[in-house]
C-alpha cells in the first residue's frame, strides 16, 4: 500500500502530520495524526455540551494519549487505545460503534447476554447522532495536544468549556517524561497553589477552613491572604498579612480624592496601619479592622459599618446629640463614596508595609503622594524592634575548663 504524510495547521491551534494509508488490495484505507510540535507544558481538558448537527459536524483533533468521554452514558475511550485522528463528534461516534460491532458475531457464539448487552449500548451511541437528547463530550489529553473546533472563533463559544491544568505524576509517567522532570520550585508553587488548612470557626467553633494564597502585588509586594468559610454557621473572613519584613522606614500615603473612579483604586491595609480622613475630622487605629486587601471603596464601607454597629452609639444609652452626629458623620462619608465631595485619604503605617494604588505607575501619580518618615522610638517598641537583636547575637566560644 501507500502511505501519504501531510503536514498542515489547523486554524486557531497548531501544525498537525496527517498520513493516511490505503491498499489497494483489499480497499483497506486508515488515517492518523500526530502533533508536529512538542508536549505542552500543561495538560488540556474540553467539554461540550452538543446540543444541535452544527456540534456534532465539530473537527476534534484527538491525539493517542487523550480520552474521550460522554457522561450521559458512563462511555470512555482509554488514552492509549487508539491511534491519533483528526474527525469530527460524529466521528467519533462512529468509530466507537464500528470497534463494538467488530467481534460482535463472536461473542454471539460465546455469550449471549453480554453481546445483547453490548448492542443495546450500541443503539444508544446511534442515538446520540439523532441527537433526541443533548449530550456533553469530554477530550481530556495530558499532553495538551488535542483539540476541540471552536466555530466562532475567536470569539468565545458558550457551548465549549476549555480547562487547563497541571499533570498529575502518573500522567507524566504515561507520557514518558519522569526523566525530564525538573524539580518543583517551592516558591513557584506557592504563587500558584491556594494551600487548605483545617481550622475552628472563631464564631461557632464548628470545624472550618482557611484558604490560604500568596499573591503578588504589582509595584509592591508579596502579600499573604487568608480566607476562612464557616459552613455550620456561614462566618465568613479576611485577613491579609505582608509576606516581607518590615521596612527600615515607616510610611504615610495621602491620596487627594476627587473623582469616583479613585473607589476603584487598589488598598492593601497592613495590621499596623492607622487610617485618617482630615475633612471628617475622622481617624481609625492600627489594630482596628485587621489587615486587608481590597478596594478603596471596600475599606470606606468597611469603616462605615464599623461605625454604624458601635455598640456605644446604638440603643438606650445613645443620646439625641451622639445619634445626630452619628448620622451626620455617616452623610458626609457617604458622599465621598457617591463622588459627591471631595477628601484626603492619609494612610499612616511605622511598619511600611500599606499600599495604595498608584493608577499612573511607573509615573507619578498627581493626588497621590508617599512620604517615608524615621520611626520614633514608641513606634518601634509597639513592632518589638527595641528589643530586637540582628546581628551580634551569635554566642561566644564556649570557655575551656
Amino acid at each position: 500500500g501507500v502511505t501519504r504524510i501531510l503536514l498542515t495547521r489547523i486554524p486557531f491551534f497548531k501544525e498537525i502530520i496527517v498520513s493516511s494509508f490505503c491498499c489497494d488490495s483489499c480497499s483497506w484505507s486508515n488515517t492518523e495524526i500526530q502533533s508536529a510540535g512538542r508536549i505542552q507544558e500543561q495538560g488540556v481538558r474540553y467539554t461540550l455540551a452538543v446540543t444541535s448537527r452544527q456540534d456534532m459536524n465539530r473537527e476534534v483533533v484527538k491525539t493517542d494519549c487523550a480520552s474521550a468521554r460522554i457522561p450521559e452514558l458512563d462511555f470512555e475511550i482509554p488514552a492509549f487505545s487508539q491511534k491519533g485522528v483528526l474527525t469530527t463528534i460524529e466521528g467519533i461516534i462512529d468509530r466507537a460503534v464500528a470497534g463494538l460491532e467488530q467481534d460482535q458475531p463472536s461473542r454471539r457464539a460465546a455469550d449471549q447476554e453480554v453481546a445483547r448487552k453490548i448492542d443495546e449500548f450500541i443503539g444508544k451511541l446511534r442515538q446520540l447522532k439523532e441527537l433526541n437528547s443533548p449530550f456533553t463530550f469530554v477530550l481530556d489529553d495530558p499532553s495538551g495536544n488535542s483539540f476541540v473546533e471552536n466555530p466562532h472563533a475567536p470569539q468565545r463559544d458558550e457551548a465549549l468549556l476549555v480547562t487547563r491544568y497541571r499533570r498529575s505524576p502518573q500522567q507524566c509517567s504515561a507520557l514518558g517524561l519522569e526523566a525530564e522532570a525538573k524539580p518543583p520550585d517551592a516558591a513557584e508553587d506557592l504563587r500558584d497553589e491556594v494551600l487548605q488548612f483545617n481550622t475552628n470557626c472563631p464564631e461557632c467553633n464548628a470545624p472550618a477552613s482557611t484558604n490560604m494564597k500568596l499573591v503578588q502585588i504589582p509595584h509592591f509586594k508579596e502579600v499573604i491572604i487568608m480566607a476562612t468559610n464557616c459552613d455550620s454557621c456561614g462566618h465568613r473572613t479576611n485577613e491579609v498579612k505582608s509576606g516581607g519584613a518590615i521596612e527600615a522606614q515607616g510610611t504615610r500615603i495621602t491620596l487627594r480624592i476627587t473623582d469616583p473612579s479613585d473607589m476603584t483604586r487598589d488598598v492593601l491595609k497592613s495590621e499596623t496601619c492607622s487610617v485618617e480622613i482630615p475633612e471628617l475630622e475622622f481617624e481609625l487605629g492600627m489594630g482596628a479592622l485587621g489587615g486587608k486587601f481590597t478596594t478603596l471603596e471596600g475599606l470606606l464601607k468597611d469603616i462605615r459599618d464599623l461605625v454604624e454597629k458601635n455598640p456605644f452609639t446604638l440603643g438606650d444609652s445613645c443620646t439625641a446629640s451622639r445619634t445626630g452626629k452619628l448620622q451626620e458623620f455617616l452623610g458626609k462619608l457617604q458622599d465621598i463614596l457617591e463622588g459627591k465631595a471631595q477628601a484626603h485619604f492619609v494612610m499612616d503605617d511605622p511598619a511600611g508595609n500599606s499600599y495604595l494604588q498608584n493608577v499612573y505607575a511607573p509615573e507619578e501619580d498627581p493626588e497621590l503622594s508617599v512620604q517615608r518618615y524615621e520611626r520614633s522610638f514608641e513606634q518601634n517598641e509597639e513592632l518589638g524592634l527595641n528589643d530586637m537583636r540582628t546581628e551580634g547575637y551569635e554566642p561566644g566560644p564556649a570557655s575551656g575548663r
